[in-house]
């Protein structure tokens, strides 16, 4: 089984995606990390170079083409299920989770690590929560197409196990 887990970033795909993993005894799969393994580059350093639209492209590219393992957990980036058709293509293709978090516990998660992340790095305290509710309001139609939604305060690989195992 193919486990897709979507969300805004830091609301911890990553963190539960590996946790996850580990429960079930499946591999992770990081999209983010793959597309750096593949183009030997950050994806902060590839968004720089070539813009949005073509790490977007690369992205799907990248979710739609890698060999998965039979059983897997799959961290996308924050705006995967948000281009092209890749929310349509990640349920066709698994079961998809969307990690809900409000913009105020996202910001926080967030500023300590904002250098990285480039759609952030230049914004304010102020400026990041202004950006998170805008692009949640843009992203969540996008993010309410998975097949379950759950909340990110206080959700543990263990929450995400009780209900994957009880769908299937």
């Amino acid at each position: 089984m193919k486990i897709f887990l979507i969300g805004f970033m830091g609301c911890g795909k990553s963190t539960l995606g590996r946790k996850l993993a580990t429960k079930l005894g499946y591999d992770l799969i990081d999209l983010d990390h793959q597309i750096e393994k593949n183009t030997g580059v950050t994806v902060g350093d590839y968004f720089a170079a070539h813009g949005e639209d073509a790490f977007r492209k690369l992205e799907s590219g990248t979710l739609k083409s890698f060999d998965y393992p039979k059983n897997c957990v799959i961290a996308t980036g924050g705006g995967t299920p948000c281009f092209f058709d890749n929310i349509e293509w990640m349920n066709q293709n698994g079961t998809t989770i969307y990690i809900e978090m409000p913009a105020q516990a996202l910001a926080k998660r967030l500023e300590s690590g904002m250098a990285k992340r480039p759609l952030l790095r230049n914004l304010t305290a102020e400026g990041v929560i202004e950006f998170i509710e805008n692009k949640l309001a843009e992203r969540e139609v996008f993010y309410h197409k998975a097949a379950l939604v759950m909340s990110g305060i206080s959700l543990t690989a263990d929450d995400i196990r009780v209900e994957i195992l009880a769908r299937n």
